[in-house]
């Protein structure tokens, strides 16, 4: 049994003197205003951190003042095209995260310029002021893939370790959670559409991972809980085919839509002209991107280089679904699935 009576030591004025004082410390958060971003600055700042989200638009990142206290996160002004912006943006930083990305390219929003030259530039930032550095890439990341998108993220990859070998590198698969782009934007199709597609028949695998999940690595990666220069790969506890995600989808908002197999070469036709919208639902690129599996690799499992290799237990989409894709039902939170 615990003896409770007995007192923990006091620690001595010298070691006081060492701790760092309350928001003494800073990290530059790139693209901290997105989906991702906003679970990031909420898991530093309630360790502590001072926070300076950098993005285009800083008038539209008011979103993330609430997520910590008076004065203790402050957008700023940085555009991954203009240098100089970057470095003012991480002068005084301790540590660095980039997780500036974009799904589709529009106008000067290339992938090349976010994804390759944008992680170059914040990493030549991040050595020129010293600090360290943790760099979004996304699982798939390589440079032989037909899909641009992959091979950009692997581009950018490189370029943080070869600026900064000792970054760390995370990289997740499809992530969910209230604000996500992949299950609001099919149970929206659900709600209009008879039919959800299955491009190349469903069978790629997926292993969604939740945002509260992914900030807490990054958390942890700047608690210097992290191997430096190390890849990690971010999952969930479950692996499932596209089909078997659209199933669980129309199971959770309770619709019966069809399921319709559509060939890659016929996505990739409509997507031709689905691209050309401002916020395209499918893009050529993307349907390559469909052809390849997205799940943690087993060398990654066998390296501690995961999601449990940081201490983190994988929460289930089971869990986190219902919170938010109830809207999607016919009469939102008043129409439940009744239980099994």
């Amino acid at each position: 049994m615990v003896d409770t009576t007995k007192e923990l030591p006091l620690e001595s004025e010298a070691e006081l003197a060492r701790r760092p004082a309350p928001m003494e410390r800073l990290v530059t958060i790139y693209g901290g205003s997105g989906f991702i971003g906003r679970h990031v600055v909420r898991a530093l700042a309630r360790l502590g951190w001072r926070v300076r989200v950098a993005v285009r638009r800083p008038d539209l990142a008011g979103h993330l003042q609430p997520l910590g206290a008076v004065g203790q996160i402050v957008p700023v002004q940085a555009n991954l095209r203009y240098p100089a912006s970057v470095l003012r943006a991480a002068e005084g930083a301790e540590v660095v995260i980039n997780l500036v990305g974009v799904l589709h390219e529009s106008g000067r929003q290339s992938f090349e310029a976010v994804h390759s030259f944008g992680a170059r530039q914040v990493a030549l930032a991040a050595r020129e002021v010293g600090a360290r550095l943790v760099h979004m890439s996304a699982i798939g990341a390589s440079g032989d893939s037909e899909a641009l998108y992959a091979r950009s993220k692997a581009a950018g990859e490189a370029a943080a370790l070869e600026v900064v070998p000792g970054a760390v590198v995370m990289r997740p698969s499809i992530v969910f959670g209230p604000e996500d782009d992949f299950f609001n934007r099919f149970a929206a199709m659900a709600r209009l559409s008879p039919a959800l597609p299955l491009i190349g028949g469903g069978g790629t695998r997926f292993q969604p991972v939740f945002v509260g999940d992914v900030a807490e690595a990054f958390a942890r990666a700047v608690d210097e809980k992290a191997r430096p220069g190390t890849v990690y790969e971010l999952g969930g506890p479950e692996v499932m085919t596209f089909k078997q995600l659209m199933e669980l989808l129309l199971a959770e908002i309770d619709r019966k839509r069809l399921l319709l197999p559509m060939p890659a070469g016929l996505a990739a036709f409509n997507a031709r002209f689905l691209e050309l919208l401002p916020n395209p639902l499918l893009t050529r690129d993307q349907v390559r991107l469909l052809g390849y599996d997205n799940v943690v690799s087993e060398a990654a499992k066998a390296e501690g280089r995961t999601l449990e290799g940081l201490g983190i237990t994988p929460t289930a989409l089971g869990a986190i679904l219902p919170g938010y894709l109830w809207r999607y039902r016919k009469a939102g939170q008043f129409s439940r699935p009744e239980a099994a």
